[in-house]
């Protein structure tokens, strides 16, 4: 019996050394300061809310689009809808969201909605512009979030594959008991997030089309990862996706019966991280809503099938451009 309890005592052991491992691999790997690691294709823009990395494509005095990213992207995976949509006379441009990509990040930074409505709303004011917004997964409810606070500040309002969260005022305030740890935060991040090996096993995960996690995806998704601190301000970031932000107006229900920038939904019908109910929920809290479906793709479709996304977003744009207020 002495013999088992040792094995499984050396088992533990072994396994928490691994993941610790990880967590000093990650520290290792993340050696990069911020200016030795900007692409080329972006620029820092500052704002009143700090400096804010983005892409930017398209001339200048195009109607402009302002494209949010989902969990652990960067303005870097929209850049094939970027060009597209610059091709077409837009003005796109990507921001990246604190703690991701390579905007600012400061030690305390809050990434509740409203920090990063407040981000989203002081590039606007930076770059003087009046977008749509199209907003994607996580990015969603920080878009969301800012449009309700000033909604004259934006021209409409597409949502892709949206985690809205909707209800979610009701749900638990607290962390579960181990990731109240910092330092177990970190090491779950080094072993998931941040770690190199699982990048395209892990988007896998959210797509419908395994295909559309390539290499090349991946690469681009690993590219700010080299960054000072990822780790840590990832892990830092962590409450915020897993405790519902009682605080925000885009969890409650009641606000986006108030909500009356013309606005489209667009949804991948295989969608299994914010299945298709949640769509149809949001698009019927709307007033004025249109849902758009695209078969046979899941939540990140402008991955999964480019050019049925850039169709159903081409759709979107058509149905909100130059509407007035819907209520």
């Amino acid at each position: 019996m002495r013999r088992v309890l040792y094995f499984f005592l050396g088992l533990l052991i072994g396994v928490v050394l691994v993941a610790a491992g990880f967590r000093v691999a990650a520290a290792l790997r993340e050696s990069d300061p911020l200016q030795v690691v900007l692409p080329a294709e972006g620029r820092i823009v500052q704002t009143d809310a700090g400096a804010l990395h983005v892409i930017e494509m398209g001339p200048p005095d195009g109607p402009p689009l302002l494209f949010l990213h989902g969990t652990a992207a960067w303005s870097g995976l929209w850049q094939p809808v970027l060009g597209a949509m610059a091709a077409q006379g837009y003005r796109a441009i990507a921001l990246d969201m604190p703690p991701f990509g390579f905007s600012e990040r400061s030690p305390g930074d809050s990434h509740d909605r409203a920090a990063q409505a407040a981000r989203i709303l002081a590039l606007l004011k930076a770059l003087q512009v009046r977008p749509v917004l199209v907003a994607h997964s996580f990015g969603a409810g920080p878009g969301v979030e800012a449009v309700m606070q000033a909604p004259d500040a934006f021209a409409g309002l597409v949502v892709v594959d949206g985690a809205l969260g909707i209800g979610g005022a009701a749900g638990s305030a607290d962390l579960p008991l181990p990731l109240k740890n910092r330092f177990l935060r970190e090491v779950i991040v080094a072993n998931t997030v941040t770690n190199p090996f699982l990048t395209r096993r892990l988007l896998a995960s959210f797509l419908h089309v395994k295909s559309a996690a390539t290499e090349e995806v991946a690469t681009v998704l690993r590219q700010p990862m080299t960054r000072q601190g990822s780790t840590a301000a990832f892990a830092a970031w962590l409450p915020s996706l897993l405790v519902p932000d009682r605080g925000a107006q885009s969890v409650r229900a009641a606000s986006y019966g108030a909500l009356c920038l013309p606005t489209v939904f667009l949804w991948g019908a295989e969608d299994t991280v914010t299945p298709l109910d949640q769509g149809r929920e949001a698009a019927a809290l709307v007033p004025g809503a249109a849902l758009l479906v695209m078969s046979g793709v899941g939540h990140i479709p402008q991955l999964e099938a480019p050019d049925v996304f850039l169709t159903a977003l081409g759709m979107a744009l058509d149905r909100v451009e130059g509407r007035g207020p819907t209520c």
